[in-house]
């Protein structure tokens, strides 16, 4: 459809991060920028992209969206791409292991205005194509988004779900909720990196004391304790405070086990 009017001024450039997991086509993330762009947002993430970046036919298929484009930037890891968030939303089907929040794009847009008035940046993840995003990828995030369509068909592609979750936010100003977590002004919510340090050390001081003992249900193990972990909304001050309790935990039980 054509719409583009350079005599128009350009809507204010905010919102979440558009993170694609492993896209694998390039006119795929050329349209996904169109899309951003058509609902006002720039920040597109891309974790490891099959055909490489930069991409010309990322370039064509966007139709202009060049400046979502020229700031695209490329990461290693899921976890690289969404160190500096605080709030992430994982658009797939929840997981069977999992017990976490589930939200409409509608749902999802509210938070994440009320969140942006607050100064939390947020991120939406999108996976591949061909499988969509993996366990371990839905485990960084703190609530699954999932489209109500018609139960007998439900299949979007990329452009389409990135969209969707866009118009939302784009429409959604005026009904924004205040963002979930009230923070003293001495803190402030914890991002990614800091939650993944936590999950680090609390999993190398468990594997130290023996509880994954059974091996083959260590990744599911893992997930679910991240998984409640992320559900409390941790702030940077308890994330400092967690890890010191992690850390005095192992100590006496280090002690102990040198007295013995």
């Amino acid at each position: 459809m054509a719409g583009t009017d350079h005599t128009r001024e350009q809507a204010e450039i905010d919102g979440p991060a558009i993170i694609l997991v492993e896209p694998q086509l390039g006119q795929n993330i050329g349209m996904v920028a169109r899309a951003m762009l058509n609902c006002a947002l720039s920040d597109l993430r891309l974790v490891r992209p099959r055909d490489g970046w930069p991409n010309t036919q990322a370039v064509a298929a966007a139709s202009g969206a060049d400046i979502v484009i020229e700031r695209a930037r490329v990461f290693e890891s899921t976890a690289d791409a969404v160190a500096d968030l605080q709030t992430v939303y994982a658009a797939t089907a929840r997981p069977r292991d999992m017990t976490t929040d589930v939200l409409t794009p509608r749902e999802a847009a509210a938070r994440l205005r009320g969140g942006a008035r607050s100064g939390l940046r947020a991120g939406v993840l999108f996976g591949k194509e061909s499988k969509g995003l993996t366990n371990d990828d839905v485990s960084l995030a703190d609530a699954v988004l999932m489209v109500p369509l018609n139960p007998a068909f439900t299949s979007l592609n990329l452009a389409q779900a990135v969209l969707t979750l866009g118009y939302e936010w784009f429409i959604a100003e005026a009904g924004a909720v205040d963002a979930e977590l009230a923070v003293p002004k001495e803190t402030r919510p914890a991002n990614k990196a800091e939650l993944g340090g936590l999950f680090e050390h609390l999993e190398d001081e468990l594997e130290a004391a023996g509880f994954f003992h059974v091996r083959e249900k260590k990744p599911i193990m893992v997930r679910n304790i991240r998984n409640v972990l992320q559900r409390a909304r941790f702030t940077e001050q308890e994330i400092r405070t967690f890890r010191g309790i992690v850390t005095a935990l192992s100590r006496a039980r280090r002690k102990d086990g040198e007295s013995g």
